[in-house]
């Protein structure tokens, strides 16, 4: 579904990500996992083109209904690949690649409802188009109750996001990053600063979304990487050393060494009451 060959990325003489190549498939839920500073939100960044390469490339499956000449050659397998290097992050969007941020990212002023509504539109091209009669947004907003329904916040659409929960807040960005039905869902902690009691909540919502949508999920709490996760990807210092199912990358002597430091399952947080694992704000963006 989405994949990248060779993806480097150098900030003057740092290498942040280091000839990466990267293959996610359709409705797998992989979590991308590392140390502070591994890369993993630089990562997050050059697929979503918010950062443009210093090599290699990042592409995503066509459709079938796609026309030839506006993708790339066929790889061994007969797919077709759209090379998506250099592209504009509304670009990438409107091709089906959605994000979530580390920070909550609502309009806080607007309701949970119009939130979703304008993602929606947004997602569709209609985003900025001010004449628009405000009988055609009937779709849109049918389609924003339908997210709202997913995520569980029916009952607070008509409620300012500000009035929700910090783990609602969460919730609700899921939602906003689910307009547009897109193929590919990127969700960069979603349970970052989520009280214990919302924690179940995010994971069924995660597990849910992965069942129709490839989902690429940087997560710190290792409980719920190893709970919800079909693959895991471990990077440090901008390098891929591990990529298997959950339960072997656990054991992987490399990845204990590198980044966690004798986990066993049910310890995430125990030992000072957080993360088992750093967050990846000293990275470079």
């Amino acid at each position: 579904m989405l994949r990248t060959r060779g993806l480097t990325k150098q900030f003057g003489g740092l290498t942040a990500v280091d000839d990466v190549d990267f293959e996610l498939g359709d409705d797998e839920l992989c979590s991308l996992i590392g140390p502070n500073g591994a890369g993993k939100t630089t990562f997050f960044n050059l697929l979503t083109g918010v950062l443009t390469p210093s090599a290699g490339s990042v592409e995503l499956r066509d459709p079938a209904e796609t026309a030839a000449e506006e993708s790339s050659a066929d790889d061994d397998s007969g797919v077709r690949w759209r090379d998506l290097t250099g592209a504009a992050p509304h670009e990438v969007a409107s091709l089906g690649v959605h994000r979530s941020y580390q920070v909550t990212n609502v309009f806080t002023n607007s309701t949970v409802l119009e939130n979703v509504r304008v993602a929606a539109q947004a997602a569709d091209g209609a985003g900025t188009n001010f004449w628009r009669n405000a009988g055609q947004l009937d779709k849109y907003i049918e389609e924003a109750y339908d997210i709202l329904d997913r995520v569980d916040l029916a009952d607070s659409a008509d409620q300012p996001a500000s009035a929700l929960s910090h783990g609602a807040k969460r919730q609700l960005e899921v939602g906003v990053a689910l307009a547009g039905d897109p193929d590919v869902l990127l969700l960069d902690e979603p349970n970052a600063g989520v009280s214990s009691e919302s924690v179940d909540r995010v994971v069924n919502l995660i597990e849910d979304v992965a069942t129709d949508h490839a989902v690429l999920l940087v997560e710190h709490n290792m409980d719920i990487v190893m709970e919800v996760s079909d693959r895991v990807v471990v990077l440090n210092q901008g390098a891929v050393i591990a990529d298997d199912e959950p339960s072997v990358v656990r054991d992987d002597p490399e990845v204990q060494k590198a980044y966690l430091g004798g986990y066993e399952p049910g310890t995430a947080g125990e030992a000072d009451g957080t993360d088992a694992v750093p967050d990846d704000g000293g990275e470079p963006a």
